[in-house]
């Protein structure tokens, strides 16, 4: 069949292009609406925006292929957000004119499996008009090449080019209706003639500006509906719809409009209220957030068939799940389970809630699933009481209560009545892999935590795990806290802990803002809320437009509250406020201007959602209280929900294994810092005695916590006792610098009289009170009388002086007494006195002032010297009274006595300094002692304590002087072919670095863990490397190797998976990773001048080969990341690294010729290495000699460093 050639829109004659030329309001001024054509004509105007693509041609082919029939009835309905559906024929045609005229209007029209659509343009996109193909009837021919479309309301008529076009098109109109009728008899979920069976999150008219008439605007799942008004809606033929993946919401000026953007156009919406606004915004955002979704997990577990429809009203398609229950169940039902409280149904959605689907819990929903679930929950379900995709909420909510909470149609174990026997029988079941006897009996009322008997295996989910049942143990520890069913209960379901919350009534006037699924960054002023009547009863806050008013505007469950929040006074436009959260990420802000009328309330929404475990909780005022996900102690395989609150600097926690609280002082943590992705973030808080991490599983309440932990952490004033804290009340400021000079400032001559710049000095002094914490003072970043001039002056500003203002008199007094035995007498005595964090400070500030007046003869800082720097300082003076620098004195020359130091602390002090002025006598021996230096300890070959060497660290010295300092020694010589390299080896990775030559080595040092030690020794590969890099041709490097990324932070149950084949690209740039040869797009990507290659990958994460390598890279934001990967052969290995190293260091691997340090050490070095060209000849490469003994990098020694001088 010969296709005539169709002409593009710009060719159309202007006759049939006229309507384009009306304005809104000309178009908008018709009035009939019972003419089909004149609604074509009435929304004429609404402009599609410039949408140009190649993609798209004015010029497509006038028919496509059919699709066959699929051969199953799930096949034919959308699997993902938003697929387009497949386009059966697309072309120009003639749309009959409005109100009967005769002049045709070309449109662009367009049939896929589910609608008929017209457009001004082939290049428009969004629709004129669209029509369901479920509601057309029958397609007919009307005289030369017309035909029309008939539905039961409407009819659209159409003309071709020809009539053998428009037999075409006739007939891909009824092979497509032919098609939709059959998946209709297949499939009870697409009824016929509606507009689909998914029900609309929110519908209703909107008024869109530059239209007088209002639209009939429905938000269902990823998608906005635009429809000309309810009738046409219920029709199911609209004028477009938008697909949210492209879209976001934001309000507009007018306090009730807001905008709905896409790259094609912004559609901007007026609401009749503020108060529907917010609702109207809240749909969207949903609508966008299930664009967004995957649906990766919910294909997986819709594979099995009865998982492909609700297993509470048969819903198609379901996208929640019960992780308890083990049933999938719709929408419109997971709002009815998350009524019944977690005690009862735990909801997740199988989209959003990635982290929560691990390959266990899917594998036990393929297991159990609906299938299993429906034979026990839904055994005895008369057909009176079963359930329809079409039940209103409240036909739901009744039929749950019953189905779940009661077990009212569940199928009865025959050992039913008898606790003992069940409890026996399930602790036999738990041994084999029948999870449905499992599930019956824990839904007939076996005890999941009951006693087996068996002290070592007491429980079982103890007996489980002895038998590697891995399901079972997934099913037990879901069922932990899950309410055995009781016919009897009329009690309302219990909210966590399977605990009954108290009953708590409250009513009032409260003042609210619309809620918000972001943190609230910006002041809410006074005209922002809104006065509402609030009743709290049976768990429920409801809120009313007034209280004379019936049906709430809308309601939060007590079941639903993870966190409530109290904000600082002021905050917002009202005096006092406070902030609710809830598990669907929306955060509610209510305020009042009584703060014991706002207290009330913060304390009986507590009380609602709290369970008793936690209520001691409830006892002192909170600035945040709720729970989190968190691991602690030895249990970190799973994490668990805890309650935490945080009162001031003191973060309280109540866990399920103790009721007694655990308080961590914030000030005094270790550690504060944020690990993991943006999706899998996890705060980690580390003690002294403990480190305990909590999981953002909900990224809105957790980023909260993290930021009022992290303020709360941080300074608050001035004053020592405000001041973020060392194990031993130390403030961490006077601990960092006194660290920091002790490392690298002993030695400094007139450390502590010198002035550091006054600029770096104030902007360090800036940072360390901010967050002294974070602040890691590194050599060469910071000098150390930047340093000392900045602890001066933390402690001259301090508000009330390290002595205090009340005791400062008699410090100066007591320095006048003559006895020196009464004096430091005295002096104990007031020691005694001072606060306890004082007194801390004096004994670590006196006790490094000790240690620096040992290195006199080299900085010129005497006892004398010091007290006259410092007494000063300490005691707030102007210098003139000679009396502050006698205490000072005094304090250093009997600090001993002062401070009780017994024997064994006073013998580790004079083991350090007797180490540094070793390592001192060195460096002036070798000509080399500088300021500052860095004294470490390295060791030779192997980490023995025969062989480690104490060196002083400049920050100019690379690996290779390190290497020569070492081997000299020594007395080492070196032979030809000797590639002695410094190795940097960790011990918990398994792993070790080979230096660059180049490398300085002073930022590394800084860098090391305590599981981590620098080692001399021969590069058994480098020859090998060298060889290989002299023949390879290109700059390139590329392969297959066994990948495998660590995800499995800190134990937190992250799916990380095994060693999987992938595809890498190494070029002078970057390392990309493929998921197979024919991959267009790179999985991952990353800088390869930011990367840090190992040598090793750990055993315990089982690597395939023994050939591995461990890869580090450190984001802008110092977060690491990880990954590991194994080659087939000891050969790809040293290729793939001697690639590394030559596109990190452009081209040069091993210097050409021995460096020439300014030290004076041996002649003997690497002059004698005979090395080999990195771009050598063939004959070159033919008599050299590849082979070589056996590569020890495979199986790394254990390692570490240990600084000689730690304070």
């Amino acid at each position: 069949m010969t296709k005539k050639e169709e002409p593009p829109v710009s060719q159309v004659p202007r006759a049939v292009r006229v309507a384009s030329l009306l304005s809104e309001g000309e178009e908008l001024s018709g009035d009939d609406q019972g003419d089909e054509d004149e609604d074509d004509h009435a929304y004429e105007g609404i402009p599609n925006g410039g949408w140009h693509t190649s993609s798209l041609s004015s010029s497509l082919p006038s028919s496509l292929l059919i699709p066959d029939l699929p051969p199953h009835p799930m096949d034919g309905l959308p699997m993902g957000p938003t697929p387009s559906p497949p386009v059966i024929k697309a072309g120009w045609l003639d749309k009959n004119p409005p109100q009967g005229s005769y002049i045709y209007q070309k449109r662009w029209v367009r049939l896929d499996t589910d609608h008929l659509r017209y457009f001004d343009s082939n290049k428009d996109a969004y629709s004129k008009r669209f029509v369901p193909v479920a509601c057309i009837s029958r397609v007919v021919a009307i005289g030369d090449q017309k035909f029309e479309v008939i539905t039961n309301n409407r009819t659209f008529a159409f003309r071709a080019e020809s009539d053998a076009e428009r037999k075409e098109w006739m007939q891909a109109l009824q092979q497509a209706v032919a098609e939709q009728r059959a998946r209709a008899r297949l499939s009870s979920a697409y009824p016929l003639g509606v507009q689909g069976s998914e029900p609309p999150d929110r519908a209703g008219s909107l008024e869109l500006r530059g239209f007088k008439n209002k639209l009939y605007v429905a938000v269902v799942g990823d998608k906005v509906q635009l429809y000309k008004n309810l009738e046409e809606y219920h029709l199911g033929i609209g004028i477009t719809f938008i697909d949210m993946s492209v879209g976001n919401v934001k309000e507009a000026a007018d306090r009730r409009g807001f905008d709905l953007t896409t790259p094609y156009r912004i559609f901007s919406f007026l609401a009749e209220s503020e108060l529907e606004k917010e609702q109207w915004l809240e749909a969207m955002q949903r609508a966008i957030a299930e664009a967004l979704s995957t649906w990766e997990v919910a294909e997986r577990i819709w594979a099995v068939a009865p998982n492909r429809f609700c297993a509470d009203c048969g819903a198609a398609q379901p996208d929640w799940a019960s992780i308890n229950l083990c049933v999938v169940i719709c929408k419109r039902c997971a709002g009815e389970h998350r009524g019944l409280g977690a005690g009862v149904s735990k909801v997740r959605s199988l989209k959003m809630d990635r982290k929560v689907w691990t390959e266990t819990l899917i594998e036990l929903f393929l297991q159990l699933g609906n299938a299993a679930g429906n034979h026990f929950w839904a055994a005895n379900v008369p057909p009176s009481e079963a359930l329809q995709p079409s039940s209103s909420p409240g036909a739901r909510r009744c039929h749950l209560e019953a189905k779940y909470h009661e077990g009212k149609y569940r199928r009865y174990h025959p050992l039913f009545g008898n606790q003992e026997e069940l409890d026996k029988a399930l602790c036999a079941a738990v041994t084999t892999s029948d999870l449905a006897e499992t599930q019956a009996l824990l839904g007939c009322g076996a005890g999941v935590n009951c006693f087996s008997g068996d002290p070592e295996v007491p429980t079982p989910l103890a007996l489980a795990e002895q038998a590697g049942q891995t399901l079972q143990m997934e099913f037990l520890r879901n069922n932990r806290t899950t309410e055995v069913p009781r016919l009897d209960s009329m009690r309302p379901p219990e909210k966590h802990y399977s605990v009954v919350l108290p009953t708590v009534s409250h009513s009032g006037f409260l003042y609210k803002t619309a809620s918000a699924g972001k943190l609230l960054q910006d002041r809410r002023a006074r005209e922002e809320f809104s006065r509402r009547w609030c009743v709290l009863s049976d768990g429920v806050l409801s809120y009313y437009e007034n209280e004379r008013a019936v049906t709430p505007n809308g309601e939060i469950r007590a079941s639903e509250i993870v966190c409530l929040a109290v904000p600082t006074p002021n905050t917002h436009g009202f005096e006092h406020t406070f902030e609710v959260y809830t598990e669907g990420e929306r955060l509610y802000l209510f305020g009042l201007e009584s703060a014991e009328l706002a207290r009330e309330w913060v304390k009986c929404i507590a009380k609602a959602f709290v369970p008793p475990l936690a209520e001691d909780l409830l006892a002192r005022d909170f600035e945040r209280l709720g729970r989190l996900p968190y691991k602690a102690g030895l249990s970190l395989q799973r994490a668990q929900e805890g309650w935490f609150s945080l009162i001031g600097s003191e973060l309280h926690a109540v866990f399920p294994e103790g009721p007694c609280e655990e308080p961590l002082q914030l000030r005094k943590l270790q550690e504060l810092s944020v690990q993991g992705d943006s999706e899998n973030q996890v705060l980690v808080l580390v003690e002294r005695r403990r480190t305990l991490y909590i999981q953002g599983e909900r990224r809105l309440d957790f980023t909260g916590w993290l930021g009022a932990i992290q303020k709360a952490a941080a300074s608050s004033g001035d004053t020592l006792s405000e001041q973020q804290l060392g194990d031993s009340d130390i403030p961490v400021i006077v601990y960092r610098c006194v660290d920091y000079i002790t490392q690298c400032g002993l030695t400094s001559e007139g450390i502590y009289r010198k002035c550091g710049q006054t600029s770096k000095t104030q902007r360090l002094l800036e940072s360390l009170r901010l967050d002294a914490r974070s602040v890691r003072l590194k050599e060469g970043e910071q000098h150390v009388d930047d340093v000392s001039s900045a602890l001066k002056r933390f402690l001259r500003d301090l508000p009330d002086g390290l002595f205090t203002r009340v005791q400062r008199l008699a410090w100066l007094e007591a320095s006048e007494i003559e006895d020196e035995e009464e004096k430091v007498s005295r002096y104990r005595e007031l020691l005694a006195r001072l606060p306890p964090v004082n007194r801390a400070t004096v004994k670590a500030l006196i006790s490094h002032l000790y240690c620096v007046q040992c290195f006199s003869d080299t900085n010129q800082m005497n006892t004398h010297n010091l007290a006259i720097v410092f007494g000063p300082t300490l005691f707030q003076t102007d210098g003139q009274d000679y009396k502050a620098g006698r205490v000072v004195e005094d304090l250093i020359s009997h600090y001993v006595m002062v401070f009780s130091v017994d024997e064994e602390e006073l013998r580790k002090q004079r083991e350090e300094i007797t180490a540094i002025v070793k390592m001192r006598v060195a460096g002036t021996a070798s000509g080399t002692q500088h300021a500052g230096d860095f004294i470490c300890t390295v060791y030779l070959e192997e980490k023995k304590a025969e062989t480690e060497q104490h060196v002083k660290i400049p920050a100019s010295m690379t690996a290779e002087e390190l290497t020569l300092e070492i081997l000299d020694r020594r007395n080492v010589g070196i032979r030809e072919k000797d590639y002695w390299t410094c190795f940097e080896v960790n011990e918990r990775e398994e792993a070790e670095r080979p230096l660059h030559f180049a490398e300085k080595v002073l930022p590394i040092l800084h860098g090391l863990g305590t599981d981590s030690y620098l080692v001399v020794k021969k590069h058994q590969s480098m020859e090998a490397m060298l060889l290989y890099l002299a023949s390879h041709v290109g700059e390139t490097k590329h392969g297959m190797m066994k990948f495998r990324e660590d995800r499995s932070l800190l134990g937190l149950g992250l799916p990380s998976g095994g060693f999987h084949d992938r595809y890498f690209i190494l070029n002078s740039s970057c390392l990309r990773l493929y998921k197979e040869v024919r991959s267009h797009r790179p999985e991952k990507e990353w800088p390869v001048r930011s990367l840090k290659v190992y040598l090793g990958v750990k055993k315990k994460l089982r690597p395939p080969t023994c050939w591995g390598f461990t890869v580090v890279h450190e984001t802008e934001k110092h977060e690491k990341q990880q990954w590991y990967l194994c080659c087939e052969t000891q050969m790809e290995l040293r290729e793939w690294f001697a690639t590394f190293l030559f596109m990190q260091h452009d081209g040069l691997v091993w210097p050409s010729e021995p460096s020439r340090v300014s030290r004076a050490v041996p002649e003997v070095r690497l002059g004698s290495v005979s090395l080999i060209p990195l771009r050598g000849s063939e004959n070159e490469m033919r008599r050299s000699v590849a082979a070589f003994t056996a590569d020890p990098l495979s199986c790394p020694p254990a390692l570490s460093l240990r600084p000689q001088w730690e304070s």
